[in-house]
């Protein structure tokens, strides 16, 4: 494989700050030699820092849940990419379905906090999926195309270096449920195409794109094991220190392989 894989963990609201010390600590611990497969560990704002003491000398990224698109401000309760910087991110994700469906983020602010990361020098995981209606009614092409135009707009292909897609399909977020192999592939591969329309098709093939949605160790390498899938955004399972590494040793397999 050309690509580097690359498993993010999306802890969301979880663990304080004692946990989070813990959960980082085992991770690193269960992950030493791991060296083909890029990882990235995303607590909640308050464990950034605590869990950064952890990492910040070894291979394991850190990332925010999300980010504001200005600089600082009046702005109570937001968090700026400084913010995230000076906690000792390198990434942040931008674009959750759950951002979108409980806090009304839109393919437009998606686009602005887009911007506003990668001008402060951090990368980003931009999520895109349909909701369950929306594949029963086949608008699943359609969606996930406008996402991927309006999260993107505006990019320059060297901004695009530091940007991965993350495919998430609403419907198998938390539910345990999961996109079939295929389904993924076919998702994915439709995003890369559109990748090569909208810049080039050297961009398409360089792109990250990870799968999200119920992603656990007994479904990891069949999904990671298909031609346009170069990684996963965890969720539940990556808030135990097993399960996580032993999705990341699966793509450390499928990396040397």
């Amino acid at each position: 494989m050309d690509r580097k894989i690359v498993i993010a963990g999306n802890w969301k609201m979880n663990k304080s700050n004692s946990d989070a010390l813990q959960l980082a600590n085992q991770i690193k611990i269960k992950t030493t030699g791991i060296n083909h497969t890029a990882v990235i560990m995303c607590p909640p704002f308050t464990a950034l820092s605590v869990v950064n003491e952890v990492v910040k000398n070894t291979s394991i990224d850190l990332g925010g849940q999300n980010v504001f698109w200005e600089k600082e401000g009046a702005y109570t309760g937001e968090i700026s990419a400084e913010m995230l910087k000076s906690a000792g991110a390198s990434y942040v994700i931008i674009g959750h379905s759950e951002r979108r469906q409980y806090f009304g983020e839109t393919d437009e602010t998606v686009n602005k906090r887009l911007l506003t990361a990668l001008d402060s020098g951090l990368k980003a995981i931009v999520c895109v999926g349909e909701t369950l209606e929306q594949r029963e009614n086949n608008e699943t092409m359609n969606v996930v195309s406008r996402q991927v135009k309006g999260a993107l707009g505006g990019l320059t292909d060297a901004q695009m270096q530091d940007v991965i897609v993350a495919y998430e399909p609403v419907w198998a977020i938390g539910t345990g449920k999961t996109a079939t192999p295929e389904q993924a592939q076919e998702v994915h591969a439709a995003i890369r195409n559109l990748i090569a329309d909208i810049f080039n098709t050297e961009m398409s093939k360089k792109l990250v794109l990870q799968y999200g949605g119920s992603v656990k160790p007994e479904n990891a390498e069949e999904l990671l094991g298909q031609d346009d899938i170069d990684g996963a955004l965890v969720g539940g399972a990556c808030l135990k220190a097993d399960s996580f590494a032993e999705i990341i040793r699966i793509a450390e397999r499928l990396n040397r392989a």
